[in-house]
């Protein structure tokens, strides 16, 4: 049996398994990043490589996610439940392989003065200098990403995007009903307790164009 078949079968066990499967590892996806593909009743699974030497209990808990997500339904299982842990502790097992002197900086302050430095070290870049992206945390890298528009932003400025995307790699997510919430109600009332949070927003509003303010902050603020 393979472990899609498998793996389909825990989820609904009076069904039967009305599919062909293929399971493939590659290194074109980025770090433990994975897709599913249906075409007509063939299903195209393919995970990096990574993957490969992980166990098979937590893989099924992946597999389960992706086809729950594909055939449009929810529920949980002990295996997800697994998958989720799995996930949130990825950043411990993560090459720190990109640095820069800046955000460096400006993690050490963050980290000092709101979590009493007990973040480890996450990979830290500048991305492009996009103004619908301003920031981002990838849990599957343990990398925070700042746009190059923030590259000679006064301190108080970049380090609140370094406070909101370390408050992501710090709480992680919650996982309820076959979705994963980033912004939970603790999310959010931490994120206020950053010194003049709305002045540091305004200043925000200026760096960027007017006409894209709205969508830009808005876009960040929900990620």
């Amino acid at each position: 049996m393979s472990l899609i078949q498998e793996s389909f079968q825990r989820l609904f066990p009076d069904k039967e398994f009305p599919y062909q499967a293929e399971l493939n590892y590659n290194l074109r996806l980025s770090d433990f990043n994975s897709n599913i593909r249906l075409h007509g009743n063939k299903i195209n699974l393919n995970l990096n490589l990574q993957w490969k030497d992980i166990d098979d209990e937590i893989k099924i808990g992946l597999i389960q996610s992706l086809l729950l997500k594909l055939l449009k339904t929810k529920r949980n299982t002990v295996n997800i439940e697994l998958y989720h842990n799995f996930i949130k502790n990825i950043p411990t097992l993560t090459p720190k392989t990109e640095f820069d002197l800046i955000l460096n900086a400006s993690f050490k302050r963050v980290n000092e003065q709101f979590f009493s430095n007990q973040i480890e070290l996450p990979n830290l870049t500048w991305g492009t200098d996009s103004r619908t992206k301003l920031a981002s945390y990838n849990f599957h890298r343990d990398v925070i990403s700042v746009s190059t528009i923030f590259k000679t932003a006064p301190e108080r400025v970049l380090d609140y995007l370094m406070y909101h995307e370390l408050l992501h790699k710090w709480q992680k997510f919650r996982h309820k009903n076959g979705r994963s919430f980033y912004h939970t109600s603790e999310f959010r009332e931490a994120e206020r307790e950053y010194p003049q949070q709305k002045d540091v927003e305004e200043e925000i509003k200026i760096m960027i164009k007017r006409p894209a303010y709205r969508k830009s902050l808005l876009e960040w603020l929900l990620n």
